[in-house]
């Protein structure tokens, strides 16, 4: 089996969390009124994109109602819409809207993942919750050969990342901050690229806009050649 796609499927298969197992499968019983006809995912949710990508998307966590229910990354929210439709502008995605793990949508030199892969209550995982996580992002992005940028969607992502990729001391996090990765002698070069989450408390708000995100996603371009 392909090393990605066996990864996928031990992340599907993890329970290591007893409470972040309890609430992915509460959620998925229980429903949101507007979902009720729906079947919910109600796992942990692998990464998703591209294995050639030159760009990974780092975000927190799947959403309760997002991609707990769809089973993918950043899909079935708010937070999704903006993500996907920055994705698409940015001509990594062939299509705007990402609205089931089964719906078609293709990522070309993409790839979205999180430090966490289950649901967590109030969206905040605790600390030894993201240790046993971990193991799964951490060989996710060392099977991503390809990365030249990882692009941080907000201060637990930027974090995560920046542990996992031996950047210390770090800058403050902040919106388009850029850190170069320690790369062997040689290497290409690798950056760390900061950007506001996507979350509706920053989108509904103005503190991060469509213009703001675009902007980024233009310089991941860039930088990744």
């Amino acid at each position: 089996m392909d090393p990605l796609a066996e990864l996928r499927d031990e992340i599907v298969r993890c329970r290591a969390c007893p409470r972040l197992v309890a609430w992915r499968e509460e959620v998925a019983t229980t429903k949101r009124a507007a979902f009720r006809d729906e079947t919910y995912w109600g796992r942990p949710v692998p990464g998703f994109g591209d294995p050639a990508a030159e760009l990974v998307v780092i975000g927190l966590a799947p959403a309760a109602h997002g991609a707990n229910r769809t089973g993918r990354m950043f899909t079935g929210d708010r937070s999704g819409e903006w993500l996907y439709r920055a994705l698409w502008r940015a001509g990594y995605a062939d299509r705007p809207t990402s609205v089931s793990r089964d719906d078609g949508l293709t990522l070309t030199g993409a790839y979205i993942t999180a430090p966490v892969r289950c649901a967590p209550p109030a969206n905040k995982p605790t600390p030894e919750e993201r240790a046993r996580c971990r193991p799964f992002f951490e060989r996710e992005l060392a099977l991503l050969t390809r990365v030249r940028v990882f692009l941080a969607l907000g201060q637990i992502g930027y974090q995560a990342t920046a542990d996992l990729l031996g950047i210390s001391p770090r800058p403050r996090f902040a919106h388009g901050v850029e850190v170069p990765v320690p790369v062997p002698e040689g290497a290409p070069t690798r950056t760390l690229l900061c950007s506001y989450h996507v979350s509706q408390q920053n989108t509904f708000t103005g503190r991060l806009t469509e213009p703001m995100l675009d902007a980024v996603f233009a310089r991941a371009r860039a930088l990744s050649g």
